[in-house]
């Protein structure tokens, strides 16, 4: 197994300064990291505390430092390694289920499914598995969503809305949350209609909550979707089957986006900005209104703006 490269944790004050104590007592050099507390750096490690308390260990020499001076000398705990100890749930056979696309303006919205077991989680522990938001490289991605596919074990899969059923689906639904929700439970049916390829069956799917009633994925949750436990958490992309969905939904994603632009020839930001603005009223000029529900999400007040239409007024969200 190949040691550990990356670490991040949260520290306390009082550790923040414990740590940089002993990282001044064994001569590491200081060095400037923008928004930083401190950082230093040695022949093979890299070390930044942020203002925010976040830590971030890297290089050949992270796990040494883990093991060796952070968990015995400022956190004064030893987890690395002994995480499923600990954690006995980190193991059990489970769905991972994620989006992307959400919050693009042009693109389809992808949904994956993941199934993990022990065997396959044991095969990612150096690989780098984590929340597609925190890698930024396309490449990465794609190349973390092959090992995802390749790895033994492991069973996937993805639905992926492109614009004009989102924009009809919308028409219906309503509501973004329904329309994921629906896509989630669609996901964990298709990845319950291959439990013959898992072993040991799965005991739980995992999804982020991304609705405020967690009864919204609930009732979209389809006949064998309903035989499984659903849990629903803020920041599910914690859990390495949900972080493994991530990036097969956005390597869905971007994929989507690459056969669009192919397909148009034109190129279509991602997300929602002043850039994704100038494309969709270029592409209007071009190609016409009626064909934006090719390429977009029509409900977005892009959709408007590049057609010239008034928007309406934005309503003031309050909790009840």
């Amino acid at each position: 197994m190949k040691p550990l490269t990356m670490h991040t944790g949260k520290l306390t004050d009082d550790q923040a300064s414990a740590l940089q104590a002993a990282l001044v007592a064994r001569n590491w050099q200081p060095r400037e990291v923008p928004y930083a507390r401190f950082a230093f750096e040695s022949d093979k490690t890299n070390i930044v505390l942020y203002e925010s308390g976040k830590l971030v260990v890297q290089g050949k020499g992270t796990q040494e430092f883990v093991e060796f001076v952070l968990e015995p000398e400022i956190l004064r705990q030893a987890k690395l390694g002994y995480e499923t100890v600990l954690n006995p749930d980190l193991l059990l056979p489970r769905f991972g289920v994620d989006e992307s696309g959400k919050g693009d303006f042009f693109g389809p919205l992808c949904i994956a499914g993941v199934y993990v077991n022990e065997s396959v989680i044991n095969a990612w522990k150096s690989a780098g598995i984590r929340d597609s938001k925190n890698i930024p490289s396309e490449k990465k991605i794609h190349e973390l969503a092959e090992l995802i596919r390749q790895t033994p074990g492991c069973v996937v899969d993805a639905v992926t809305i492109g614009n004009q059923a989102y924009n009809r689906l919308y028409v219906k639904m309503r509501s973004v949350n329904t329309l994921l929700a629906w896509g989630h439970a669609r996901v964990i049916e298709n990845l319950m209609g291959k439990r013959y390829q898992m072993n040991p069956a799965p005991v739980r799917a995992i999804s982020d909550q991304f609705a405020a009633s967690k009864s919204v994925i609930e009732k979209a949750l389809m006949s064998a979707g309903r035989e499984i436990e659903l849990m629903q958490r803020h920041k599910a992309e914690e859990d390495i089957a949900v972080a493994a969905a991530s990036i097969l939904a956005r390597d869905a994603f971007v994929k989507g986006i690459a056969r669009l632009e192919h397909q148009f020839a034109m190129k279509f930001p991602k997300g929602a900005s002043a850039a994704v603005d100038a494309a969709a009223k270029q592409f209007v000029q071009e190609r016409g209104a009626e064909n934006l529900a090719e390429v977009s999400k029509l409900h977005f007040r892009t959709a408007l703006r590049a057609q010239g239409l008034p928007e309406p007024p934005k309503t003031e969200w309050r909790k009840r």
